[in-house]
């Protein structure tokens, strides 16, 4: 694939592998990637508003402050990426893996999930507000002070993360956590519940 210097609007690339370019700070709606492998692409701080990717690999790439609202990701694998601050409110995504990503403080308020895995992956204060979780897995993420406030989850699990402070945990209804993390977060599930927990006689 030829190099992009510039993304425009409704840009299409498909059947491509692409290394290394510079698509940060742009504004390109309705940009589609179709089985297409990103390595070190760079678009962060870009808007990208209905972007739409399908049967893709993203590594090592930056995502951080994209702004991609209505997007659709569809069995795409996305590895070693960074997308710290990344909105992507009203999204879809389906059938995808976040593997060793750092996704502190990204957004996926009112967006849909559906068999997605996130592995590895720092999540601190990431914020799932609003969004529907459908068969999404947790395996050993960090996600502390992470947002399930107005979340509606179905099939999902939590295994081997850091769940300190989260908000909205009354809204984990739907999922299963493995024992060490009930056991860690004891304080966070007695305080959903309204249950004081006394001290030892």
């Amino acid at each position: 694939m030829k190099e992009v210097a510039a993304l425009t609007h409704d840009d299409t690339f498909s059947e491509a592998t692409l290394s290394a370019a510079d698509w940060s700070d742009q504004h390109a709606n309705g940009l589609q990637l179709g089985t297409v492998r990103l390595v070190n692409v760079d678009l962060s701080a870009s808007r990208v508003e209905k972007l739409k990717v399908t049967d893709g690999e993203l590594t090592k790439c930056s995502l951080a402050n994209l702004q991609g609202r209505a997007a659709e990701v569809t069995r795409v694998t996305i590895d070693g990426t960074r997308a710290t601050g990344m909105a992507a409110p009203e999204s879809s995504w389906r059938d995808v893996t976040f593997r060793g990503c750092r996704l502190d403080m990204a957004s996926f308020g009112f967006a849909h999930l559906t068999r997605v895995t996130f592995e590895d992956c720092l999540m601190a204060e990431a914020s799932f507000l609003d969004a529907r979780l459908e068969c999404v897995r947790f395996h050993r993420c960090e996600l502390t002070r992470g947002d399930f406030r107005g979340a509606s989850l179905e099939r999902c699990e939590f295994r081997g993360g850091d769940l300190t402070d989260l908000e909205g945990v009354t809204h984990l209804r739907g999922a299963a956590i493995d024992w060490p993390g009930i056991i860690a977060n004891a304080n966070l599930w007695a305080a959903a519940l309204g249950i004081e927990i006394l001290d030892a006689e």
